[in-house]
């Protein structure tokens, strides 16, 4: 989870290459998601979609995305699957919440931005717990903040002589982590000094990853479709900048997605020469079986689920009011024993990361029902 509109680029761009859903109720091949609450409010301009996929672990966590869809049908699809996902990632990360998302369509031309999210934390409320918000691409602290106005089921909040706020520096550090297991585990290397890393993506999760990698001495190429992020990636840290269209063939070590879910596809996949993949996007994979593909070509996929739960981890520790940095910190540095554990898994199944991981998820939601 963070707020930029980076992490977001794919998943909502490849909707229409991705297969749509079969049900207004769930996606294809999974069960049907516990609770699909569409809410519209022609004052505030609201047209909101909430995806409860499941309450097994406990009330479903996960943020708020604010974009222009190309329809209704691409908003729906989107908040499906980060649903999914998102109860994937929190039951890796051991929190005691299911999975849930929700998607607001940018209202077109000008409209009361505290309005729209003060009608969302309305429409949060109306589901009395089972879902809990915080913010995602395009929503900040400052739209939560007004939702808390509506609603208490809400985190990643500034909190006057508490912990909170916004959680991609956390996001990025759950992925730097997983970044230095992985290089230790598979690519043999002791340190990140030395190490090239491409970066697609430079909003608030990508830059932060940047200055982290730099401190521990990796080199970077970067890519982002704001060409000022790009200057100020090479300014700080000497990187070297690549097109986004061609950085995910990339001549580096690791590839770290940060900027488009459902970037690793039929057509990319085969062109990866990075040796690794782990990024902050969400659904980095358009499908298992692109995972598969990169797995037979010699590449370990550190699944976005798993490392990317920095953010999330941050958010739930502040709702429960158990957050404090050191521990939060702690905690998600734990991410890189889980990626360990994941490479040990796959390594005695001979079973790509991706599905070992997926499976991982499915077997502790499953004990949790």
């Amino acid at each position: 989870m963070n707020a930029t509109t980076d992490l977001a680029r794919a998943d909502l761009a490849a909707a229409s290459s991705l297969p749509s859903f079969d049900s207004l109720f769930g996606l294809p091949g999974d069960v049907p998601h516990e609770r699909v609450l569409l809410t519209s409010d022609p004052a505030s301009g609201l047209k909101t979609i909430i995806a409860v996929h499941s309450t097994a672990r406990g009330p479903a966590f996960g943020g708020c995305r604010l974009w222009s869809y190309a329809d209704d049908a691409s908003a729906l699809t989107d908040a499906l699957r980060l649903a999914q996902g998102m109860s994937l990632k929190n039951a890796l990360a051991d929190l005691p919440f299911g999975g849930g998302k929700a998607v607001i369509l940018k209202p077109a031309g000008d409209f009361d931005r505290g309005e729209l999210f003060a009608s969302f934390g309305r429409a949060v409320q109306s589901l009395h717990g089972s879902y809990i918000t915080a913010e995602d691409v395009g929503s900040s602290t400052a739209d939560m903040r007004r939702v808390q106005q509506e609603t208490r089921y809400v985190s990643g909040i500034p909190r006057d002589g508490g912990f909170g706020g916004d959680p991609s520096p956390y996001t990025a550090l759950g992925v730097f982590v997983a970044i230095k297991t992985g290089a230790q585990l598979r690519l043999r290397r002791s340190s990140l000094d030395g190490l090239r890393v491409a970066i697609q993506g430079l909003g608030a999760v990508g830059m932060h990853l940047a200055a982290l990698l730099h401190a521990a001495g990796a080199k970077l190429i970067v890519a982002d479709v704001m060409p000022q992020r790009v200057t100020e990636a090479c300014d700080r840290f000497g990187a070297q900048a690549l097109a986004s269209s061609e950085i995910h063939a990339a001549e580096a070590d690791v590839l770290a997605p940060c900027a488009l879910g459902a970037a690793l596809n039929a057509t990319t996949v085969r062109h990866v020469r990075a040796r690794m993949v782990a990024g902050a996007a969400n659904n980095q994979l358009a499908s298992l079986g692109d995972g598969d593909v990169l797995h037979e070509q010699g590449v370990t996929l550190l699944p976005d689920f798993l490392v990317n739960a920095g953010g999330i981890i941050s958010v739930a520790r502040e709702y429960l009011g158990e957050g404090a940095k050191a521990a939060v910190t702690a905690e998600v540095s734990r991410i890189g024993e889980r990626v360990a554990e994941l490479l040990e898994r796959s390594a005695m199944q001979n079973c790509p990361p991706a599905r070992v991981a997926e499976a991982w998820a499915r077997e502790k939601l499953a004990r949790a029902a």
